[in-house]
């Protein structure tokens, strides 16, 4: 049977408007979450449960996400995820007690997680392998940028409607998500009876990245970095506060921040095959300089260009590694593998979280920054074993990436076979 397809790009261009709609919606009830929590209970404490909760809970169980994504289907799933979450938000929106709130804000981001491993694993049956910097690219735009808009527009809302209706109104933005979804016609997986006795169980996507040298530099250089970046989100207020900027100046940070990554996403798209490696390695490194370069500036606004060109660089390195990630990774575990990365990666970045109070009272918000640089800078050297295997395929073509990254390099860079 013939299966009818869009055009590769306007399948593309559907799914980063859906993913621009529900994770602006997402976004804003999530912020109108955290601060009905913090209203209702004036505790910190809640407030760390329910990020905990939330996002805690969508590293746990991604591979559980990621696994649906390789045992069925991905646009169904992607469809079902959303209309999971819309029914979940939508009882949060006649929901007071705390504890209510908090427990089903568990199971929106439980639910929420099979749709991000699917849609990225689906990306290499609907472009081409030359076309997927450009499609990751796109994807990231519209995550980027909703997460961006999102909180803005959950605070307006929040003062405006309340709570409820911003519950009830992103309800809506992940049915219109999972309509947007249904409207794209093309094959979101490939025929996998023939390899699934290769790729068994949730653990598959973990077996696989520890098999494969390239993919396990990449989390490994990706858990370092984010473990910084965790610290230093924690940092942001205190290093606002410190320079007297206010909530003014705070809302300008993740501003800048958000900008960065928007544009950064767009300079993805013009990314190939070639000089991926590169551009991981030179934006992992302009994060450690920029976020470095905070912890010694003397004024207010050079921190924020520093932040907005962090953001670029942030977005450049992740479509890099997506595209990286989805070209070495067969489609039968790609889901699982893409989830296992996101698992262990936001797992780092909850470790960071966690200790980046600590690490804020002995060494204060510049200092954590400082520390944030460093821990980029050493994410980057971690990267050192794929520029140099990138130029030396370069010089020989006929040689796999894998091929000429020596053991050696691996050991210096803390990777072991």
């Amino acid at each position: 049977m013939r299966i009818i397809t869009d055009r590769p790009r306007s399948a593309v261009r559907r799914l980063a408007l859906a993913r621009l709609i529900s994770i602006t919606g997402g976004a804003a009830a999530f912020a109108a979450l955290n601060f009905t929590i913090y209203e209702r209970t004036g505790s910190a404490a809640w407030l760390s449960a329910s990020l905990l909760l939330t996002f805690g809970a969508s590293g746990l169980f991604a591979p559980l996400g990621g696994m649906l994504g390789d045992r069925f289907d991905r646009q169904r799933v992607m469809i079902a995820s959303d209309l999971a979450g819309a029914a979940a938000f939508a009882a949060m929106a006649f929901v007071e007690d705390p504890a209510l709130l908090l427990a089903i804000g568990f199971v929106t981001a439980v639910v929420e997680t099979p749709f991000w491993s699917a849609s990225q694993a689906a990306i290499p049956n609907l472009v081409s392998k030359d076309e997927l910097p450009w499609a990751n690219g796109l994807l990231q735009l519209g995550a980027n940028a909703g997460i961006m808009l999102g909180p803005a527009v959950g605070g307006v809302l929040l003062a405006v409607i309340g709570s409820g209706m911003v519950f009830g109104l992103n309800a809506l933005s992940f049915v219109l998500s999972a309509l947007v979804v249904a409207t794209v016609r093309g094959r979101f997986s490939e025929d996998r009876s023939e390899h699934e006795d290769e790729h068994r169980g949730i653990k598959a996507g973990f077996v696989f990245i520890a098999h494969d040298r390239i993919l396990r530099i990449l989390v490994i250089a990706w858990t370092v970095f984010v473990f910084g970046i965790g610290m230093v989100m924690v940092a942001d207020v205190p290093l606002v506060e410190e320079f007297g900027s206010g909530a003014t100046g705070y809302g300008l940070l993740i501003g800048c921040w958000g900008a960065g990554s928007v544009l950064g996403s767009l300079a993805g798209r013009k990314l190939n095959e070639r000089i991926e490696p590169k551009a991981l390695f030179v934006g992992t490194a302009v994060i450690g300089v920029t976020t470095a370069g905070v912890a010694l500036s003397p004024w207010f606004p050079p921190v924020l260009v520093l932040i907005l060109l962090a953001g670029a660089a942030d977005a450049v390195v992740m479509v890099a590694d997506r595209s990286i990630q989805q070209r070495r990774t067969p489609d039968v575990v790609r889901s699982r593998v893409v989830s296992a990365s996101e698992s262990m990666i936001t797992i780092a970045l909850a470790v960071g979280f966690v200790l980046g109070g600590p690490a804020l009272e002995l060494l204060g918000p510049r200092g954590v920054y400082a520390a944030g640089g460093a821990f980029a800078f050493v994410g980057a050297v971690v990267l050192l074993p794929i520029l140099r295997a990138s130029r030396r395929t370069t010089e020989q073509p006929e040689l796999a990436l894998d091929e000429v990254v020596e053991a050696p390099e691996l050991v210096a860079a803390g990777v072991t076979r």
